[in-house]
């Protein structure tokens, strides 16, 4: 058997597996341009600060270790998981162990690419820790973790179907 051939799950994944991979392109290309969150300092000055934003400043002030972290984790990664996803969805029905392996490499992938969340997450708890700043959620970090869930949704369904 060389590529999935249950119907109901097929038919099921050659609608859904699509959709989910262009959600999440959707919903990452979009969520690093939005604010990630609004910062209030002294309840005088107030900024929205996006991926590209951030990733931008830290390149101008020179922490450079910092940016390409970030782009490694933030922008790299998702993109080539995406970009991963989409050939294996692809090529299922051509050479089900390269696929295989390449799915291997998206799992792999899975695991380091929520390391931006995390950076997020420190950076967000210590500010607040601190008392130097009011922190809002933006709609950027929302649609960056949805764009991550529908990745994550995907990726599991071609893992299923991979499986059968």
């Amino acid at each position: 058997m060389r590529g999935v051939s249950t119907p109901t799950a097929s038919l099921t994944a050659q609608r859904f597996v699509p959709v989910l991979l262009v959600l999440a392109l959707a919903l990452f290309a979009t969520g690093i341009f939005f604010p990630f969150f609004h910062v209030a300092k002294f309840w005088i000055f107030h900024e929205a600060v996006s991926v590209v934003g951030g990733m931008a400043a830290l390149f101008r002030e020179g922490e450079y270790f910092l940016f390409v972290v970030l782009t490694l984790f933030t922008l790299v990664f998702p993109c080539v998981k995406l970009g991963l996803l989409g050939v294996i969805w692809m090529e299922r029905d051509h050479d089900l162990a390269r696929v295989r392996r390449l799915h291997s490499w998206v799992a792999a992938l899975g695991k380091w690419s929520m390391l931006d969340v995390f950076v997020v997450g420190i950076l967000i708890v210590t500010m607040k820790a601190a008392g130097l700043a009011k922190i809002q959620i933006g709609l950027g970090l929302y649609l960056f973790t949805f764009s991550v869930v529908a990745t994550q949704a995907a990726s599991a369904w071609i893992d299923r179907l991979l499986r059968k």
